[in-house]
Formats: C-alpha cells, structure tokens, sequence
C-alpha cells in the first residue's frame, strides 16, 4: 500500500474510549447544538473591494463566495477539543500557532497553522522526541495559493482530466448500506484507479474534484440529518461501527494515513446555507468516529462541498444529494 507522507509511525493511540468503544452502547445525548437559525443569526457579513463576500460564522467557519464559485473552511483543531482533552496552543515567532495535546501514553498531537487558519502540519511527537509526519503543507505553501481566512480566499485550482476508473463501478463507489467491513477495507486499501503525476496538498486535494476522484470512496447513505441540523442522533452511532472498524484497520498498518469526510447536501435553500450544513454534518461525522470509536482524530480531515456535486442533478429535496463520502488522501499527499 502506498505510504502517507513522513516515517512511518508507532500505532495510533487509543483514542477516547480505545478500542473497548466498540462493546459499548451508545453514550448518553450530547449537549444541545445551536439552531441553525441561530448560525444564520449570528453571521458577520462583508463584501471586499474585489466583489469577494465573505461570511464568518460562529465556531470558526468562514464562507467565501465570488461569482460562482463557494468555498468554506473551518478551524482545523476544533474537533481536537473535543472529549475532555486538554489542548493547548502557543503562537510562535514566525506568526503560525501550534495547537496540541497529548496522549496518555506521552505522544504529542501537533497542528500547525498559519495566520490565515491554513493547516500547515499535524504530526505526531513520541516522548523520545522523534516526529512522525500524518500531514505536511510545508513544501507547498509558497507556490500554491491555498485556504481562506477573513478577507482572503484561495483555491488551489488545477487543470487536471477525470480519471480513467477501470474497475467495477460498485467497487469504486462503495455502497456503505450493501458492504461489509471487508469490502470497505478493499476500498481504503486501495491504490489510486488512476495515475499520479506528484504529490499534493491537502488544500488542491479538497479544492479538485477530479483529484479526489482518483481514489476509491465508501458513500454513507444510511445517517439521516433532521432539515436544517447537523447533529448525529445518538441512536445512529451503531450505523458507523463498520465503517470505523474498517478506518482501523489501515491505520494499524500504516499509522500515518489521512482519511477525507465529505459533505454534501441537496440544492434546496442557499448556496451558503447548504455549503456551511454539509461542512457541519462532515464534521460531526468525525466526531463519532473519534469519540465513539477511537478513531484517532488526527487522522481525519472535513470538508463541505454544499450543494456542488448533486449525485441525481435536481433543484428539488433529493435524499440521495444529502450524503456523506469518506476516501482515503494518504497516496495523493505522499512523495512518488
């Protein structure tokens, strides 16, 4: 299997609840989310000289639209807060800020970002000292024009062809509601369908579409979001057992592996509303998987796309628009 970027590096730790959270039940319910009534509320809005109309939200989101093109991005260690961690952040000399926290067993989780909010590293730190990269920006952030942050927006657009998929369709586009653990670990095992012609960011991977699509993605069908929340009702937690087991597995053989949680919606109500549920609801779905499972949360990545990429093209309520996709990203980052 293709390498993520970095050594590789010790087993990940348990995560909150270890391995055992898989004979639990479900946890109690969870503190009561915000309204999305309340999100649109509290909204800041304003409009750049350039036409650029940026939307901060509260939590961190930040929406930037101009002409037709949307894109969101959020705080890269908001889920690390998550469970009862201590974590803790320091800005440095050079103007990025260091967020971590640390593993019962001594290992350091490290995010670096930039002033901007842009993921610039996440690697792990042994109490040895020795570092094992999961996600490493460093080398891009000077030619490529990445992330968003208040009153700036870069898409790291590349001129890239579909690519030629030549594997059964059910195997490429793996139906979580008719697989089995072993069908999604095929899935996340999987080299890409397509060739690579370098290595790449995590911000040209989460702005190219025909990028991602180079790698084989389970399509979660069977969580059901109440119209306009993100919340994950503890009753469905049991529905993402498979899919957590399967992530597990990769990364007790390759520690260092970054899986990317996608949200979509269907294209009822705004472009801005959808684009800020469906980054929401990819999130939340990171949650559970870490705080319910032990998926180390460090292993993941979020990303809303909205109303974007509707699955049946409908400007209509569609259930089959609001989904969920998970795909492996270590082989697109990794040095060919």
């Amino acid at each position: 299997m293709p390498k993520s970027p970095g050594q590789a590096g010790p087993p990940p730790g348990p995560g909150p609840g270890g391995p055992a959270a898989f004979k639990k039940g479900p946890p109690g319910p969870v503190a009561a989310q915000p309204r999305f009534e309340d999100v649109q509320k509290s909204r800041k809005e304003h409009v750049e000289p350039d036409g650029r109309r940026v939307i901060v939200e509260p939590g961190n989101r930040t929406i930037v639209k101009q002409g037709d093109r949307i894109v969101i991005r959020h705080d890269e260690t908001e889920r690390f807060r998550r469970g009862g961690r201590d974590v803790q952040a320091a800005r440095r000399p050079d103007g990025h800020t260091e967020t971590f926290f640390v593993r019962p067993d001594g290992m350091r989780i490290i995010s670096v970002t930039d002033g901007n909010g842009r993921l610039v590293r996440r690697y792990r730190r042994g109490p040895d000292g020795r570092e094992y990269n999961i996600i490493d920006n460093r080398r891009f952030m000077r030619n490529v024009a990445i992330g968003v942050g208040v009153g700036a927006v870069g898409l790291a657009i590349l001129a890239l062809a579909p690519p030629r998929v030549t594997i059964p369709r059910e195997k490429y586009i793996v139906d979580y509601g008719r697989a089995s653990e072993d069908d999604l670990y095929e899935a996340f095992d999987a080299p890409p369908v397509d060739s690579l012609e370098r290595a790449y960011s995590l911000e040209e991977i989460r702005d190219n579409y025909e990028l991602r699509q180079r790698m084989r993605y389970v399509e979660l069908n069977n969580i059901n979001f109440a119209s306009g929340a993100w919340e994950i009702t503890p009753d469905q937690y049991p529905k993402l057992e498979i899919l957590a087991r399967a992530i597990l597995r990769v990364l007790r053989r390759s520690p260092d592996e970054v899986f990317l949680i996608e949200g979509h919606t269907d294209a009822v109500g705004s472009d801005v509303d959808n684009m800020s549920l469906s980054d929401r609801r990819a999130s939340a779905v990171a949650e559970v998987l870490s705080e319910t499972f032990g998926v180390p949360p460090e292993n993941l990545v979020t990303q809303g796309y909205g109303e974007q990429f509707l699955k049946i093209p409908t400007p209509g309520p569609e259930p089959l628009n609001r989904r969920v996709q998970v795909r492996r990203i270590g082989p697109l980052m990794a040095e060919r």
